[in-house]
């Protein structure tokens, strides 16, 4: 692989477990959530924000806003579930899960609205 051709893989720990960031352009983001479990992602939406998440292996705990209210489902290896911009979620790992997400590219664009890690607010 020429130096073209490669990119840039970048691990970025969290309170919940880690990311890990394997492609990134100006058009979408390719990342692996690891949660590790029993821990939680924020409460939250993105104003912006496009993603889809595919759970490659564990269980994990999916809240998601439906009509104006949180709705809870569980999910195993093999589901996926799309979230559009401003729609409140929150992922908790029941066992420890790898995530696949594909967004779009607007990483900062996270407005937390609960947080057990001290990181409410935007």
């Amino acid at each position: 692989m020429t130096d073209a051709t490669r990119n840039a893989v970048t691990r970025i720990e969290k309170p919940w477990g880690y990311e890990i960031h394997w492609a990134k352009t100006d058009r979408y983001v390719g990342k692996v959530l690891h949660v590790t479990a029993g821990h939680a992602l924020s409460l939250q939406y993105h104003n912006k924000k496009d993603e889809t998440m595919y759970l490659y292996a564990g269980r994990m705990l999916l809240e998601i806003e439906r009509n104006g209210e949180l709705v809870k489902r569980e999910m195993g290896p093999g589901d996926s579930v799309y979230i559009a911009p401003t729609t409140v979620h929150r992922i908790t790992a029941i066992e420890d899960c790898d995530v696949l997400e594909v967004s779009t590219p607007e990483l900062d664009d996270v407005v937390r609205l609960e947080d057990r890690y001290g990181r409410k607010g935007t």
